[in-house]
């Protein structure tokens, strides 16, 4: 109930359009009903046109009578009460459907709202959390509960809830229709009605958990589309398109197998209440010939228009007797969607947080460790001071920790013992966003989005002028190939940049940064897949981008980085050696080897004269 409520919840906004929405469908069932009652005295006026003006043996054929008699006149002649009849039957139709036309209008209208609303919070919320919950959590699963799962809590919110209001009001309208006409038929009628509400109580708990292995499984479909569209490269470098064939093949197919178990259970709700509706009938026509012809106690015209209106209760009743196994697939996607709605935001401001003022001195790690999972550390004692203006590099084997460093300065993480702090104050005393604002990060997988050149560039950056976008794009050495594009800075870059090469994608990433013009920049050098002749450019525009900024730069290429200010040579999340390039040249340590490694015939002629290295 607790979930229900909370689904429920989403209509607070709606509420004023869902009332009128509501008060349209009682309309509609109410005049449904009318139609239905009016049948009574257009029968009598056809088959006994001598009583028409009489009335019956029930209180509905005196109030039809009644309402009747002040617009028709029921005492002359059988084919003008027949005629008025009629119009007032086209009448109640006009109006039946009228109210039923607005009270769906409005559903869709706060059906929509409803939808647009979800995905808004569950998107806000999905931005704010931190990148732990991105790394255990596969993005296809991500997109699948934003689109698939939000749908089915729409349809749970709005399209089923207001579909068992009018059904409801069927229900009552038909109900009241019935006992006026007969209570004693009315009461026959409910022989078989408890059955169609116990059919489904032993299958809901079975139901549910199959509902939710299908939406988990839509998800990892999902999320193996996603995969392979973004890897397509080394699926077919690799010659791999059979074996994802094969996965694919294999996903879908249990998918199959658990949608068609989960919907043989759903549909053994149709025949069966089907029948009983059946066998409900079989009993009001035995009983009500009875009432008609032996005891004489029920007109044929009531009994007709008792049969009508309980065709009008049985259809609601099956529908409300299948609504448990309907509406478990939105209720398992609504506990879907709300885990990630109740992932808790483990990074945010602390109170009394202010905006980062900028630096003036230094940016000092202080005794600073991280673990991705307990007992697991990636970073572990990290200690070194960044004067402001300077260039840090850091060095060392995959998995040392050096990107993991870095993101703790963005707060993409926290750290989890030690701290950062900015001119001898902590970085949580500052709000994430203007501590953010104040860097910029050219990485190693240059980001750009399907979108023009020039808003890309201008990604993050406000609203900067066409000026200040071409004078960051000369810096990077990158205004002459846009120009030469197509469409110049509107051209369409595609989707994570396609239509660019390698080189050109960082030189964009680098006039982005140019244009914020951020006091920190991190640099997570990625020219080693690129040309000679696009690596010398990115290397100037890099060069560029250094000037008057404090630096850090996470170093693949070890000639990149001779003119630092200190080297960090990470190894197993701890700082083993640092200095400058040629004190650590001096050395028989970590960093000369990899040195040699990449350069071994120039090991020997790169040592200089004179120096000393630091260790930790």
């Amino acid at each position: 109930m607790s979930l229900y409520l909370r689904i429920l919840g989403y209509l607070k906004p709606f509420l004023p359009l869902f009332g009128v929405a509501v008060g349209s469908l009682f309309l509609y069932a109410l005049f449904d009903v009318f139609s239905i009652a009016l049948f009574i005295p257009f029968l009598r006026a056809l088959f006994n046109p001598a009583d028409v003006a009489e009335t019956g043996d029930s209180s509905v054929d005196q109030l039809m009578t009644d309402i009747l008699g002040r617009v028709i006149d029921l005492e002359g002649s059988p084919e003008t009460a027949v005629r008025g009849i009629i119009i007032v039957i086209l009448v109640a139709f006009a109006l039946k459907n009228l109210f039923g036309f607005l009270g769906a209008y409005l559903v869709a209208r706060v059906d929509q709202g409803v939808t647009r609303d979800m995905r808004r919070e569950v998107y806000s919320h999905l931005l704010d959390l931190d990148m732990v919950f991105f790394g255990r959590t596969r993005v296809g699963q991500i997109q699948s509960r934003l689109t698939h799962d939000v749908e089915q809590v729409r349809q749970l919110v709005t399209k089923e809830l207001a579909k068992m209001i009018s059904t409801t009001f069927e229900f009552i309208g038909a109900l009241v229709l019935m006992f006026a006409i007969s209570g004693r038929l009315t009461i026959a009628a409910f022989v078989v009605l408890p059955g169609m509400f116990l059919i489904w109580g032993p299958l809901l708990k079975k139901l549910r958990t199959r509902d939710r292995s299908v939406l988990n499984l839509a998800g990892d479909v999902n999320a193996h589309i996603q995969e392979t569209l973004a890897g397509i490269r080394l699926v077919k470098s690799s010659a791999a398109e059979e074996h994802e064939r094969g996965r694919f093949g294999a996903l879908t197919q249990d998918y199959y197998r658990q949608f068609v178990r989960a919907e043989r259970l759903r549909a053994l709700a149709a025949p069966i209440s089907e029948m009983l509706a059946a066998v409900g009938t079989a009993i009001l026509l035995y009983y009500g010939t009875r009432l008609v012809i032996y005891d004489q106690i029920l007109s044929s015209e009531a009994f007709i228009v008792f049969l009508v209106g309980s065709t009008k209760l049985y259809s609601p009743v099956k529908y409300l007797s299948r609504l448990p196994a309907t509406i478990q697939p939105g209720l398992v996607a609504a506990e879907r969607v709300f885990e990630f709605l109740d992932a808790p935001v483990e990074i945010r401001d602390r109170e009394g947080a202010v905006d980062f003022p900028g630096l003036e001195r230094e940016i000092r790690f202080e005794e600073v460790g991280f673990a991705y999972r307990q007992g697991q550390p990636v970073l572990q004692d990290i200690a070194f001071a960044a004067p402001r203006g300077s260039v840090t590099a850091m060095v060392g084997p995959s998995g040392a920790g050096k990107t993991t460093l870095v993101d703790l300065l963005g707060r993409f993480y926290e750290v989890a013992y030690g701290r950062i702090s900015v001119d001898g104050r902590d970085i949580r005393d500052f709000t994430v966003r203007s501590l953010r604002r104040s860097m910029g990060i050219v990485s190693q997988e240059t980001v750009l989005f399907h979108d023009t050149v020039r808003n890309n560039l201008a990604y993050g950056a406000g609203d900067p002028s066409d000026a200040a976008i071409q004078e960051a794009a000369r810096l990077a050495y990158a205004h002459e190939f846009i120009e030469a594009l197509p469409q110049g800075y509107d051209t369409m870059v595609g989707e994570r940049g396609t239509q660019l090469s390698g080189g050109q994608r960082q030189r964009l990433a680098i006039a982005r940064a140019i244009l914020r013009d951020p006091p920190i920049l991190i640099f997570d050098e990625a020219t080693s897949a690129l040309d000679t002749e696009s690596e010398r450019l990115v290397q100037r525009a890099t060069q560029r981008l250094l000037e008057g900024r404090t630096v850090f730069v996470i170093a693949h290429r070890l000639s990149t980085i001779q003119q630092a200010d200190q080297i960090l040579v990470l190894t197993d999340g701890r700082i083993v050696e640092r200095g400058t390039h040629a004190a650590l040249m001096e050395t028989s340590g970590v960093y000369r080897r990899l040195y040699e490694l990449q350069f071994p015939d120039e090991a020997v002629l790169a040592a200089p004269e004179s120096g000393s290295g630091e260790g930790t």
